[in-house]
């Protein structure tokens, strides 16, 4: 099971060390990240999304995990309203909606994200809740957290990789 943690918070600023934050708990093993990424939004609305770069010594993401992370991230924050848009895409929105990344929640996340402000968005595959909250608190901010089920996640990555990607 995965945990996806949004951090809203008023200031660039503060989201910035948030983000510095979870990279050094990701380091003392608190953490260990799917995804991590500062979602801020400047004076004329528009939307920034900054991931980490590659840190030596950092394992890379599976392409598969990668791709599930930034539908995450895409559903969740860039996509305001969707309309009718294809079966694909449709299933994974329905996939997401079962995982706990409804409209609803999604909605919660984006009235964070006002003009001036920033979120750190986290999807975690392992996380020390009491360590993790020790060293976040001082930053103070907005939690939005759900949790994705591990079934609900392989099901949405096999939908991700497509019908050619199969064992057989």
């Amino acid at each position: 099971m995965s945990e996806l943690i949004v951090l809203g918070y008023d200031d660039r600023a503060v989201a910035n060390r948030a983000f510095a934050a979870v990279q050094e708990l990701e380091d003392s093993d608190v953490v260990e990240l799917k995804g991590l990424a500062v979602v801020s939004v400047d004076a004329d609305g528009e939307t920034h999304v900054d991931t980490p770069a590659k840190r030596e010594g950092r394992t890379a993401l599976s392409a598969t995990a990668g791709a599930l992370w930034g539908m995450v991230l895409g559903m969740l924050i860039l996509t305001p309203g969707i309309g009718v848009v294809g079966a694909a895409v449709g299933g994974i929105i329905g996939k997401l909606n079962q995982m706990g990344v409804d409209n609803a929640f999604r909605e919660k996340v984006r009235s964070l994200l006002e003009p001036g402000s920033a979120a750190v968005v986290i999807m975690a595959s392992r996380i020390t809740e009491d360590a993790f909250a020790a060293t976040m608190e001082e930053f103070g901010g907005t939690v939005l957290k759900t949790s994705l089920p591990e079934q609900s996640e392989r099901e949405l990555a096999a939908q991700l990789a497509g019908p050619d990607a199969s064992d057989g």
